[in-house]
């Protein structure tokens, strides 16, 4: 059923694979934009927040049309980034979704990696942001810690650690009075969801195959990340996709994107091919 919010901005969901697929789409550009968000999504889908997704990347609806897709609804047990990365071509085939730039976020970006690699007549160009190609050890500590409290519905603590994982000591100084609020929000929509997607985090990996994407690949991440590793994780994904390009903010951790000022001109940048952003401050 399809929704619209404010001017072009829609909300509707797509049937794919025997289940429901919530996205938002906005902008008025001619060139398609799809963005795959990160684990947060397994606490809720993108069903309700096309306004503030519109706000939050509106520097991107000038040029482009951009669809942000959710998981499925009712995902399968054992689903992998590969399988999720499957359904997003499933549901860009049938919206007839031209080929598309691509940026996936944290968990999202696991996924844009299968998509390049498995389907890349639909991926142009791609963004893989906050993320990584493998497992280490900061991922397995903080994504199984996260699932240790869903299962044990601890979710006032998921909420906390969550915020305390993602960002930095400044950041936080700001939205610990909100603590509150957050922890309201914190109790996924579906606990299966959730674990299915976290479970599919720390099973992640496509370093072997990540030297099939052709398409220009710009990397970027955070040196301080306590949720995937720092600037050594981007690195390896550098080297393994030829002409890659990367950016690292060595202060900033896994919520770059939201503390970062220039994040959104880095990846408007790339996309509208306007100069390189291969420097790492």
């Amino acid at each position: 059923m399809l929704k619209k919010i404010l001017g072009n901005t829609e909300e509707s969901t797509v049937e794919v694979g025997g289940s429901t697929m919530d996205y938002v789409a906005f902008g008025r550009g001619d060139k398609p934009l799809v963005i795959i968000p990160g684990l947060g999504d397994g606490l809720k889908t993108v069903k309700g927040t096309g306004l503030m997704l519109w706000y939050f990347y509106r520097f991107l609806g000038r040029d482009f049309r951009v669809y942000v897709f959710s998981r499925k609804n009712e995902l399968e047990a054992g689903s992998t980034t590969r399988d999720m990365a499957g359904d997003l071509a499933e549901a860009m085939d049938i919206l007839h979704i031209p080929p598309a730039a691509v940026m996936g976020v944290s968990q999202g970006g696991m996924i844009a990696q299968w998509l390049a690699i498995d389907y890349p007549a639909r991926v142009t160009r791609l963004v893989i942001a906050i993320s990584l190609a493998r497992q280490n050890e900061t991922v397995q500590e903080a994504v199984g810690s996260w699932i240790k409290m869903v299962r044990e519905e601890r979710y006032d603590d998921l909420a906390v650690d969550m915020m305390e994982k993602n960002h930095t000591e400044n950041y936080l100084k700001k939205v610990r009075p909100f603590y509150w609020l957050i922890k309201r929000m914190s109790r996924p929509q579906s606990k299966k969801r959730f674990l299915i997607q976290a479970d599919s985090c720390l099973t992640h990996d496509a370093y072997g195959e990540l030297a099939s994407i052709k398409c220009p690949t710009f990397i970027i991440g955070g040196g301080a990340d306590q949720v995937v590793g720092g600037e050594d994780v981007q690195q390896e994904m550098v080297a393994a996709i030829v002409g890659s390009e990367l950016h690292i903010y060595p202060d900033l951790g896994h919520g770059a994107y939201a503390e970062a000022k220039d994040f959104g001109e880095h990846i408007y940048n790339f996309f509208c091919r306007k100069g390189s952003t291969s420097e790492t401050e």
